[in-house]
């Protein structure tokens, strides 16, 4: 795997770290083949019950990098946006549907696609130091990396209009407000505070997981009707994890169930 990201899994947590400080993380094509295939790693492999996406340095990662891109556009621009399709979308992809949870460990400033990765993911944990900014029309381009969809759910249709239609600088404490992150946490205290949370969920019921994203991402766009339907083959799917049986077995004895993620 390249240098540009680090992939490492400890007990159960692979923390896929954005690796190009230099440049605050800007997603050349090195950097997100990479992180394509770490993410696809992450969820193919059974011992891996969470993941924590974060990044080395200042920056969690700050988009698109504009000095590649500038290069492509004068190659003739037509392949300059193909890397939507073929990074951005698997990337944001495995991200949100990946079959156990995703923790983004927002350490710095999160921009354009930046910011949509760390929306894809199931729970924020960002530093006070830290900002979002969505970015995309300041450089004169629509949203990607699931924006138009992970925005308008976490702070709802107006705001996202807002914050895409005048792109800024979103602090955490903002952030915090308008439901951009789950917490906030002093700078220092970010690597432990998100790997702690990430590995609460790595020891946690993987499928009861799985199953619950499965279950939120198809609510957001079916009926109530189908959506009891699928709540309910969800569940019956969960109630025959081992988990679930050692979740009752440990309530009847009152002692803390012990999950094995199966």
């Amino acid at each position: 795997m390249s240098d540009t990201v680090r992939y490492e899994v400890t007990d159960g947590l692979a923390t896929v770290t954005l690796n190009r400080p230099d440049a605050m993380n800007a997603l050349d094509v090195e950097l997100k083949v990479a992180l394509r295939d770490a993410l696809g790693e992450a969820a193919a492999d059974e011992g891996v019950r969470a993941v924590l996406l974060t990044g080395s340095g200042r920056a969690f990662c700050v988009g698109q990098d504009l000095k590649e891109h500038t290069g492509a556009l004068q190659q003739g621009g037509g392949s300059a946006l193909r890397t939507v399709e073929e990074h951005y979308n698997p990337i944001t992809l495995a991200l949100a549907t990946m079959p156990k949870p995703v923790v983004a460990g927002v350490n710095g400033v999160a921009a354009g696609a930046g910011a949509g990765f760390a929306f894809a993911a199931d729970h924020r944990v960002m530093a006070d130091t830290a900002a979002f900014n969505t970015s995309f029309t300041g450089v004169a381009l629509s949203a990607d990396s699931g924006v138009s969809w992970t925005l308008p759910r976490l702070v709802g249709p107006g705001r996202a209009a807002d914050l895409l239609l005048f792109p800024r600088t979103v602090q955490a404490d903002e952030a915090l407000q308008l439901g951009l992150t789950n917490r906030v946490v002093p700078a220092d205290a970010l690597a432990e505070e998100a790997a702690a949370v990430a590995r609460r969920l790595a020891q946690g019921p993987t499928a009861a997981y799985a199953a619950l994203k499965e279950s939120l991402a198809y609510g957001a766009a079916h009926s109530l009707a189908d959506t009891l339907a699928k709540e309910a083959e969800l569940q019956v799917r969960a109630g025959a994890s081992e988990d679930h049986r050692i979740a009752v077995d440990a309530f009847v004895r009152k002692e803390k169930p012990r999950f094995t993620g199966r």
